[in-house]
Order: structure tokens, then C-alpha cells, then sequence
């Protein structure tokens, strides 16, 4: 034990009761944060999950240095009753491998004797019977690296009367390598002269333990959340890249009054920050007719958004080749079978023929079109048609509706509804009919796409979306 000639004075011992009650909030204190840690579920793709584990096992540890700590204060004072068993350390922790975590020791520079405490035969693993290290022989006990560092504490403290503050790292008798924090200062005679040299030493490997494992899960969180804002922003990117980039309404033929008025809007989702696979688009084709679609791929992010861009370059490219919309499903959903990165998507496509004003059309497993005539909704009724990707050598259908001046065609993707209790997918359908008056009276396809926003806002969708509207004109 220290000698009662410090170079400071102690401070005055606390009172049994304020250190019992101590010990008691930290033994609750631990076993509720234990509690916490046993609820944290973590898999090894979750690093906001492994980061949070990771604190409450280095705030486990911390309280546990405290009880210990505070036990060894309360040993020194006068007998109490105990207040209840000691916490056991929580398996897997580490913490049942070194239950002994401070430890004294005095080494007196005058008779070269060696005082241990009990503790501190335990932190280094060495039995009673074999006696106390010297300052040479604790030396030998440290790596390499750190044995500098022993020295000059040791030199320093001797020698200038400093005190010893710092960590190294000892391997015990049994192999095992423990991480120590020693504190200490140099006893003085009545002198003034340096007599012994005494020390607390403390075994903080499994606190250290857990300080990495924060920083380390720590550092691989913040990898990962930048993975995302740069995945966030590609998928942006490519998403702006590919989907058509006119605003407003835009008019079938071109250069003339036209007979077809479209216009489509894209609409984020409120609750991701991912870039979904849905997309809208609208072609005049060679032979005079237009091409009217919309889609979606399952999935989010930039392997959603390049499948997207994949399946509407296809889509293009095969209705500019004169591919009616049913086979052009079928080559769709080959497509997506043979991708590298199988997915599952919900198209419809359309084919409007202003000459016998004929809408051809066909889906895979989208919502129909809605027809507003007049004042009145109504959905179309759709041909055959499964997901896309859904079903190797799948067969398409293909319907058609005649159309008259002034009809509103409504195409959506279903993350325009909210899935929620309040409305589901088809209180979505009877939501878009109810707008039937209004839809039917609109002067241009902008009109329509204002007032589907409107009645399903920018903020209530658990899924981005795209909804596109189109008006026959003449």
C-alpha cells in the first residue's frame, strides 16, 4: 500500500452512507444499460446497429470500472452491511476475464523492497508465493515498443519528481496480453528526497476493447452514410439523365395545334432518401401515333435507376421499330429475365392512333389507365399481363379504347397512393374516379397533373412515384 508521505495531501475519506448509495445507482445504472444492450438486435449489414452496441458495451465497462472502483473505496471504510451482491460481469464482454481491475503497489528506493496488493498479483496473473515485480523486472513483462515509455515514466518520476501518468501494454504468465493504466508519484522523506515510488495501476483492456469498437463502427457508419449520399446523388443524376426533360405540357404532332396534350410529373418519396426505378415517358413515334408510358422496377437506388434506364431505352427503341405494346411487354420481360441484376417491374404502355383515334395498350401487372369522359371515371379493362420478371416466356395481351375530343387519360405508378390503413391501393383508384368533374373540365394536361397533386400531396407517399396525364384535343 502507498506510504503516508505523498508529495500532495489525501483528501478526507467520504462518509459509508454516501458511497453505499453510490454504489447502488451505478449497480442500477449498469443493469439498466445492460438491459438496453441485450435489446439491441444487430445483423452485419446494420452499422447505425453496430455503433449503438458498441457504446453500450463501452458504457458498460465504464460502470463497471466504477463499482469496482467505489467497492475499493468502501473497503476502506468502517464495516457496513452490504447492500446487495455484486453485479456480475455480462458474458462475452470480457469483462469476466478481468474482474480485478486496480491494483496498488510501492516500490521503496532505500531497501529496494517491493509492496504488492492483492489486486495487483491478479491483473498480472502471478501467484503471492513467487513475490512482487521489481521496476527491472516489470519492464521485462511489457512489449517492446512500450518499454520507453515505462522507462522514462519511471525516470521521471525518480529523478524530477513528476508523477507517472500512462498505458502500456504487459503479457501475463498465461499468454494473455492486458492493456494497463498507471498512475503514480514519487513518496517523499522528510527531506524533500525522493524515498519510494508508489502507483495505482489499472487494467483498462476491455474498456480500450470497447473504445475501438466505437470508433470502429463509428468510422464504418460514417463510410457508410457517405456510400449513400453518393449513391443518393448517381441515382439522382441518372434518373435527371434519363427521364424526359420537357416541363410543362408538350403536344403531339409537334410543330402543329396537335391532337394529343400530355404532361407527367415525378414525385419523391417523403420517407426515403433513395432514388426509386419509376419512370414516365412520351414519344411521338414515326408513323404519326405517340407513345404513352409509364413503369416501375423494384428497388431503390442506382441499381434501380441504371434498371430503369435500361428497360426505357429498350421500350423507345422498340416502339420507334413499330412494336405494338403487347409483344413489346413480352421482349420487355425477356429483357429483365437476362439482366445481371434480376428485378421485378410493373409497366403500362400505350399507343394512341390519332387518325382512327384508337388507344392500343397493354400492362404487366399496373394499374390500367383511367378514361374520363364526360364527367365520369372509369378504368380500363385490362388484358392479360404478369410482372415483368416475373414469369420466363410470360404472353401479353393487348386491349383497345376509341377515344373522342376532349377525353383525360390518367396513367400512374401505385407509389402515388400511400399504403397505409386510411387509403389503400384501390382507395387510390376510387380517389383519382372522385376527381372525375374536375378531371374532365381541365384545358391542358398541366391542369391535371396540378390537381392529382394536389389531392394526393408531396408528402403523404412511402414510395416515389410518377403520374402522367394526357388530353385528346382534336
Amino acid at each position: 500500500m502507498p506510504s503516508h508521505l505523498f508529495a500532495d495531501r489525501p483528501a478526507q475519506p467520504p462518509e459509508p452512507g454516501s458511497v453505499d448509495a453510490l454504489i447502488k445507482q451505478t449497480r442500477r445504472l449498469r443493469g439498466d444499460v445492460d438491459a438496453v444492450r441485450r435489446d439491441t438486435v444487430v445483423d452485419d449489414d446494420d452499422a447505425q446497429g453496430r455503433w449503438q452496441r458498441a457504446l453500450c458495451d463501452l458504457a458498460v465497462h465504464h460502470l463497471d470500472d466504477l463499482g469496482q472502483h467505489l467497492g475499493q473505496l468502501k473497503e476502506g471504510l468502517p464495516a457496513a452491511p452490504e447492500l446487495e451482491e455484486p453485479a456480475r460481469p455480462a458474458p462475452g464482454t470480457g469483462a469476466e476475464h478481468a474482474q480485478t481491475r486496480v491494483g496498488s503497489a510501492e516500490w521503496n528506493l532505500l531497501t529496494d523492497e517491493v509492496s504488492w496488493s492483492d489486486e495487483l498479483f491478479q491483473i498480472f496473473g502471478r501467484s503471492p508465493e513467487t513475490g512482487p515485480l521489481s521496476l527491472d523486472e516489470l519492464g521485462s513483462t511489457l512489449f517492446s515498443e512500450d518499454q520507453p515509455l515505462l522507462t522514462a515514466m519511471v525516470t521521471a518520476c525518480l529523478v524530477d519528481g513528476k508523477a507517472i501518468d500512462g498505458e502500456f501494454r504487459i503479457v501475463r504468465a498465461d499468454g494473455r496480453v492486458r492493456t494497463l493504466h498507471m498512475r503514480g508519484e514519487p513518496v517523499l522523506d522528510a527531506d524533500g528526497c525522493t524515498e519510494s515510488m508508489w502507483a495505482v495501476l489499472r487494467d483498462v483492456s476491455e474498456l480500450r476493447r470497447s473504445e475501438r469498437a466505437v470508433r470502429e463502427s463509428g468510422d464504418s457508419l460514417q463510410r457508410q452514410r457517405q456510400i449513400a449520399r453518393t449513391e443518393h446523388r448517381i441515382a439522382v443524376e441518372l434518373q435527371e439523365a434519363v427521364l424526359p426533360p420537357w416541363r410543362g405540357s408538350l403536344r403531339f404532332p409537334r410543330g402543329s395545334s396537335g391532337t394529343l396534350d400530355v404532361a407527367a410529373h415525378y414525385l419523391p418519396s417523403a420517407s426515403s432518401a433513395l432514388i426509386g426505378g419509376d419512370w414516365y415517358d412520351a414519344l411521338e413515334l414515326p408513323d404519326g401515333s405517340s407513345l404513352l408510358t409509364v413503369g416501375d422496377l423494384t428497388g431503390h437506388g442506382v441499381t434501380a435507376t441504371s434498371g430503369m434506364a435500361m428497360m426505357l431505352g429498350a421500350l423507345r427503341g422498340m416502339a420507334m421499330a413499330g412494336i405494338a405494346p403487347g409483344p413489346l411487354m413480352g421482349w420487355l420481360n425477356q429483357l429483365l429475365e437476362t439482366s445481371i441484376q434480376p428485378a421485378l417491374g410493373s409497366a403500362v404502355c400505350c399507343r394512341y392512333d390519332p387518325v382512327r383515334r384508337v388507344l392500343a395498350w397493354a400492362q404487366a401487372g399496373h394499374p390500367a389507365p383511367l378514361l374520363f369522359r364526360h364527367g365520369q371515371g372509369r378504368s380500363l379493362q385490362p388484358p392479360e399481363g404478369v410482372l415483368l420478371g416475373a414469369t420466363s416466356g410470360a404472353s401479353y395481351g393487348q386491349a383497345e379504347e376509341w377515344l373522342e375530343a376532349g377525353d383525360v387519360l390518367v396513367l400512374h405508378t401505385d407509389g402515388l397512393t400511400p399504403r397505409s390503413i386510411e387509403f389503400s391501393r384501390a382507395d387510390g383508384t376510387e380517389r383519382l374516379l372522385a376527381l372525375a368533374p374536375r378531371l374532365s373540365a381541365i384545358r391542358s394536361a398541366q391542369d391535371g397533373v396540378r390537381m392529382v397533386i394536389e389531392e394526393f400531396g408531396e408528402t403523404e407517399r412511402e414510395d416515389d412515384a410518377c403520374v402522367l396525364v394526357a388530353r385528346i384535343t382534336g
